[in-house]
């Protein structure tokens, strides 16, 4: 889904905005075609799951609002998957952690179609 840029930054806006409505603080995001990889800082007493739950709940929202066409392709507006993968790290794993997200294109091959 997210292979054009047009599309790849809409759902990175969306995410955006998710995370400043919910004080979640985003350290980097890499929007794959098919999925994404983020580090995020939030406080401690915010489940790590919930996290997941509000971006995931809200940003499809947000992506329909937007691009209402995509809505055909998805017609019950599940965006994303009931998967998710969750990790904290300190603060001696950041750099590795955030190195391992931007440089995911790398692993992956090139991924943005204009």
């Amino acid at each position: 889904m997210f292979s054009k840029i047009k599309y790849k930054n809409l759902i990175q806006a969306c995410i955006n905005q998710t995370c400043t409505k919910h004080n979640i603080k985003i350290i980097t995001i890499n929007v794959m075609p098919e999925h994404i990889h983020m580090v995020v800082k939030t406080s401690v007493s915010i489940n790590p799951s919930k996290v997941v739950q509000l971006i995931k709940g809200a940003s499809p929202y947000l992506f329909f609002k937007f691009h209402p066409k995509a809505k055909l392709r998805y017609p019950r507006r599940h965006l994303w998957s009931k998967g998710k993968f969750i990790s904290s790290g300190g603060f001696t794993d950041l750099d590795f952690t955030i190195s391992y997200v931007l440089y995911q294109e790398e692993h992956y091959g090139p991924s943005i179609i204009s």
